[in-house]
Order: structure tokens, then C-alpha cells, then sequence
């Protein structure tokens, strides 16, 4: 095929990416086929619906192992036209791409070991052997047929690149620029998006998790990936470290993450409904603030203010992560993010539990809400991933006249959407909902425009609007049949920035609320405890009798007793609090030490003190860190009899 004119290297870049995507479809199917004994409950239907994902992570590994290749073929100039630069341009396409389908068939072999596609972390794995020219050697001895076959394609691949000839022209005219740099200037955008996965404002750069869309389990997601894309996407990724602080038998005793059933009375089949509120901190709460400014302070949440005297909530709740994608492992799953979001780590694909799971076991319908365009943060996947059945985002609210302009729509509207969906659901029900309108840029519709009060931050007029959305939401649900029977829980994804002193401290910027409202029971006081994100599984289920052991690295908030701790990640690091105190833990010893009960400005470090309490919470911390990371690494984050 001869490709002529100012058009040709565009036509032929495309013609060979098409080709490489062909490649990789093909080499997906070889894993499939080597490995489908690993994959008992794939059928027709669903391996195509996998190929069909597939093709947004393949993409995304092409156009970065291609990136040098793309400018040099794309970009204007008359060198173009040069031999030694085309001969060159030829051999980084060969060269890179080999690369890339040596990984994958590396996989074919590798993937039956570890059960999982080959990350960045392969590089660390090996830097320590000093015998890797033999392991090399004796790979390719016992696969020498995948060698064969990664000749083969090579050499297919050398020989379909001379397929495509372009005729060079010796003459380079002004002409033929204005023509090729608006081209240059498309490719580079059509790049952009291709490696994000999209060009919407709220979509995320993809990364494993995301895999998840197209598969049941989180084993299945393997298929809808390829090596290179999983390489790329963990080379800086935290690779956690076994840890052997204490015998097995110790570890159980101090730490335990599995919950055997307490209770003999039967599993209540009530209603769950959780509410995810974006930058909600607790700051802006009157209710729960009652020592700010003399009593005065009246926040900016006037009707969750008012919910919270007829609900149960306690004195000290913490996220146990900064971002929004922290949170949803956290609330629904029990797993907090540590050293960096669990959804985007090299764990994503672990078999996990959930809310979800448990409750479905159980007969449950469950679902989750979230008014941005679908894809959007990655919810969408990993809500499949914890089990969810009906996923409702933008595309199904499918009216873009209540959309705000940026991240999705409006909560007022999305709410009763989410309000009247529930009420079509069978009881008992699950369902979950993420709120968005207060998120930068901090506006409101028009028609509220100085209705909330704006106060020092810009975040706290939309918390105003949103806070009279739920008003409304409660308003609805509660002439609906089965509001009754419905346990709702309020929490934030995380805290926000701040403006009250007591929250501008390495505590107070992981405050925010946890509320639990049941309107037809009598759960309504204020405990004066630690609760955080991933306590919300357990005490939930608790609080219904769930009667099957379960897996959870939270506890039960309801449970009497002060002997719980809570931790976040800060920015690698970890805070731990017990009773009244909070330490920092940097993975190696304690930096600080605080009496949050006394000193809650955090002004006076009391390392040197109390080595008594010191020594129980670095015990704590180090069976959290035992249980963390081995069971991460062992992929045991559920419950096995």
C-alpha cells in the first residue's frame, strides 16, 4: 500500500495502531486460552464484553510505548522526509512494541504464579537476585515456545511495517505546514484523551480499577488488561512489605479483623442507606461544635444540625483518608487507603467483601448513586467490584437540564431522583448515594443565589445547598413505605480546608461527621468515643445481627468500651488515636505524641511522656500495619472458613 500526500503519515500512523490493536486483541485471546482454567465462570458473552473494555487499556498502553514514534511521524517539518530518520522512526516502532508483546506473553507463563497481571513492582521483586541471567535462561528454556512465538510476531510485525510505504516528496512547502500543524495539534489532543481515557473534566486518568466495568470479579478483571498497561500504571505505585512484628496467635489477640457474630438474635432485614457527603468536614457542623466561639458557633448545617438530635453520632469521627476515593473503600468495604488510594493501588484486584456482598447474600437489592457523567472518579467500577447491582449516574438521570456545568447534577434534583428510584426497589435494600455540588468551584444554582450563607470559605454556601437538598430528600422518603425500616448513615468522603482553628491541626483536618439515623427505632444519643470511616461496615452490620463471620479491618461503634483506635494516612505517614491521645507513626518509630483531650490545638508534643500509652498504641499500630500489609500482599481480605 502506497500512502501520497500531505495526509499520508497521519493515514499511516493510524493504519499501524489499528494494526497493533489487532495485535493485542489477539494476544488477549492467547492469555484467555492458556489460562481459562483459572477462569471457570467466563463464558461467550462475557469474554466479548471483556474484549470490548480491553480495547481502552490497550489503547492507553499503545499510545505510551508509541509516544516517540507518534511526534516523529506527526509533527510538521520537511526532515521528515529524510531515510536515516524514517529508518530510525521504523526501529523505535519495532523495538517498543516488541517490548510490549514480550510482556504480555511473559504473562501467558507468569500469570498462573501470581495470579495477577505483572505490575511495575517486578522491578523491585528482581533488583535483589543475583542470579537473574539464569532465571532469564531458564524461562526461555521452559517456554521457549512463547520465544518462538514472539519471533513470529516480531517478524510480522517488521514485514506489515513495509506494507505501508509513503512516498516522500523532496519539496516542503508553507503550504503543507499550515496543513500538518493543525493535524500535529489533533493528534496531540486525540492523544490526551486517549491516555486519560476520555476528555470529560470529572473523568480520571484510568488505571486498574477501572477494569473492573467490564467484569464480575476481581479475578476477571486480568483478562481486560494487559501487561504493559499494568507495568505503566505501577512503576511509582506503593509496593507494600510483609511484616512479622508477632506470631500468628499474638496478632489474632491484639488485632483481629475478622468479626464472628455476637449477638442470638435474629438478622433484622432493614433497609441501609448511606450517605456520602463531598467535603462535608465537621466544621461546618453547629450541632457537633457546641465548644466553638462559647456555644455560639452555628455552622451552616441547619437541617443535618437538626436530623442529628434525633440520630446517634459521637464526639471524635475521622476519615481515614484526603480524597473522595479513599472514601468508598473505606464506608463500604472496611478498607482504608494507606500509602495511597486503594483503588488505584496494585491491591485494586483483590477479592474483597463489602456492604453490599453481605447484605446481597442476604437478599438485598443494592445500589449506588452518583449525579457525575458514568466512569467518572472510577465509581462506577469499583462499585461493580464490591458488588453492587445497579449502578445510576448522569446517563440515568438523563436530563442535562439539572447538570451544573462541570462535575455532574445538581444534588436538589439528583436526590429526589435518588429518592424516588429507591422507593421501585424490593425490600430490604442497600443503596448508597455520593453527593458533588460541594465541590470546587463552590457554586449554586441560580435561582439559590444568596439564599446560604457564604461564611469565610467558599465550599460553605454550596454545604448550605446541599444540606437543603437532603431536606428535601428526607422530606420525600419520609411518605415512602419504607422509610421506617431504613437505617440511613451521614458521613463526608473527607475533610476540607479550614477555617476555625481547632480544625487546622494534623487531627482536625480528618474530622467530619458519622451519623447514624434510624427513624423507627430509638437510636438517638452521643457516645463519647473514636469512630471512623471503615467502623461503618461493622457497626451496620451489627446493628442488624449479622450472623456469618465477616471481614473488616474496622469495629463496631455501638460496642461498649474505649479500647478502639482510629488511624488515617497522612501523606505517608500515619496518625493513630487511642482514648485521648494521637500519635504519629512515620513506618519505623513514632514522631509525635499529643493529648487531644488537653491540648487540642496540638501545641505541645509529648513525646517524651507517657511511654506507658506510647507503648500500647505503637503495639496497636504495628498489628494494624502486620495485618494490612500481609493480608494485601496474600490477597486474604475476606472472611475463609
Amino acid at each position: 500500500m502506497k500512502l501520497k500526500g500531505v495526509f499520508a503519515p497521519y493515514f499511516a500512523v493510524a493504519i499501524r495502531f489499528v494494526f497493533l490493536l489487532v495485535i493485542y486483541a489477539l494476544l488477549r485471546l492467547g492469555f484467555y486460552g492458556v489460562n481459562a482454567s483459572l477462569f471457570p465462570h467466563v463464558d461467550a458473552g462475557k469474554l466479548l464484553v471483556m474484549f470490548a473494555g480491553g480495547v481502552r487499556f490497550d489503547i492507553v498502553a499503545l499510545l505510551y510505548l508509541n509516544i516517540l514514534y507518534i511526534v516523529m511521524q506527526t509533527i510538521p517539518g520537511p526532515f521528515k522526509s529524510n531515510k536515516i530518520y524514517q529508518k530510525v522512526a521504523k526501529w523505535i516502532f519495532v523495538v517498543t512494541n516488541s517490548i510490549g508483546i514480550a510482556l504480555n506473553l511473559i504473562d501467558f507463563a507468569y500469570y498462573p504464579f501470581t495470579l495477577k497481571r505483572t505490575t511495575g513492582t517486578v522491578i523491585d521483586q528482581f533488583s535483589n537476585e543475583s542470579n537473574l541471567i539464569k532465571l532469564t535462561f531458564d524461562f526461555c528454556l521452559d517456554y521457549w515456545y512463547l520465544i518462538v512465538l514472539l519471533a513470529l510476531i516480531v517478524y510480522g510485525l517488521i514485514k506489515s511495517y513495509k506494507l505501508i510505504q509513503i512516498e516522500r516528496t523532496t519539496k516542503y512547502s508553507w503550504k503543507s505546514f499550515l496543513i500538518q500543524l493543525p493535524l500535529f495539534l489533533l493528534t496531540a489532543f486525540l492523544f490526551i484523551g486517549g491516555v486519560r481515557g476520555g476528555w470529560a473534566h470529572s473523568t480520571r486518568p484510568i488505571t486498574l480499577s477501572n477494569a473492573g466495568d467490564y467484569v464480575e470479579t476481581p479475578e476477571e478483571m486480568n483478562i481486560v488488561l494487559n501487561t504493559p498497561f499494568s507495568i505503566l500504571k505501577t512503576l511509582k505505585a506503593v509496593s507494600l512489605k510483609p511484616v512479622h512484628y508477632y506470631s500468628e496467635t499474638e496478632l489474632e489477640q491484639l488485632y483481629n479483623p475478622i468479626h464472628v457474630p455476637q449477638s442470638d438474635q435474629p438478622f433484622a432485614k432493614k433497609n441501609v442507606v448511606v450517605l456520602i457527603l463531598e467535603s462535608f468536614a465537621k466544621e461546618h457542623f453547629g450541632e457537633l461544635n457546641k465548644d466553638i466561639q462559647g456555644g455560639k458557633y452555628k455552622g451552616y448545617t441547619p437541617f443535618l444540625d437538626s436530623l442529628i438530635r434525633n440520630a446517634y453520632t459521637f464526639t471524635d469521627t475521622y476519615a481515614n483518608g484526603r480524597k473522595s476515593i479513599d472514601a468508598l473503600p473505606s464506608v463500604i468495604t472496611g478498607i482504608p487507603s494507606i500509602g495511597e488510594p486503594f483503588v488505584l493501588s496494585i491491591y485494586s484486584g483483590n477479592e474483597t467483601t463489602s456492604l453490599a456482598k453481605l447484605l446481597g447474600k442476604k437478599g438485598y437489592e443494592t445500589a449506588f448513586f452518583h449525579g457525575a457523567p458514568n466512569g467518572s472518579m472510577g465509581f462506577s467500577a469499583y462499585m461493580k467490584l464490591a458488588g453492587i447491582q445497579h449502578y445510576f449516574g448522569k446517563n440515568e438521570y438523563n436530563n442535562d437540564a439539572d447538570f451544573d456545568g462541570i462535575w455532574g447534577i445538581w444534588d436538589e434534583p439528583f436526590l429526589q431522583f435518588v429518592a424516588n428510584k429507591i422507593n421501585t426497589f424490593h425490600q430490604p435494600f442497600f443503596a448508597s448515594f455520593f453527593s458533588l455540588s460541594s465541590h470546587h468551584p463552590f457554586k449554586v444554582p441560580e435561582k439559590y443565589q444568596g439564599k446560604f450563607p457564604k461564611g469565610p470559605l467558599p465550599v460553605q454556601e454550596p454545604i448550605g445547598y446541599t444540606d437543603n437538598a437532603l431536606r428535601e430528600f428526607f422530606a420525600t422518603a419520609s411518605k415512602m413505605p419504607w422509610y421506617k425500616n431504613t437505617v440511613f448513615v451521614i458521613c463526608a468522603d473527607h475533610a476540607t480546608v479550614s477555617y476555625l482553628p481547632e480544625y487546622q491541626t494534623a487531627a482536625g483536618g480528618f474530622q467530619i461527621p458519622i451519623i447514624f439515623y434510624a427513624p423507627g427505632d430509638n437510636l438517638v444519643g452521643k457516645a463519647d468515643k473514636l469512630v471512623q470511616q471503615i467502623d461503618i461496615m461493622p457497626t451496620i452490620l451489627n446493628y442488624l445481627h449479622y450472623d456469618e463471620p465477616y471481614f473488616a479491618f474496622g469495629s463496631d461503634a455501638f460496642k461498649p468500651g474505649k479500647d478502639n483506635f482510629v488511624l488515617n494516612n497522612n501523606s505517608g505517614s500515619y496518625n493513630l488515636y487511642y482514648k485521648d491521645y494521637m500519635m504519629s507513626y512515620d513506618g519505623l518509630k513514632v514522631t509525635s505524641f499529643y493529648d487531644l483531650k488537653k491540648d487540642r490545638l496540638m501545641k505541645q508534643d509529648l513525646l517524651k511522656q507517657h511511654p506507658a500509652v506510647l507503648d500500647t498504641m505503637e503495639t496497636k499500630m504495628k498489628a494494624f500495619i502486620q495485618q494490612y500489609n500481609n493480608r494485601m500482599i496474600e490477597n486474604k481480605l475476606t472472611y475463609k472458613k
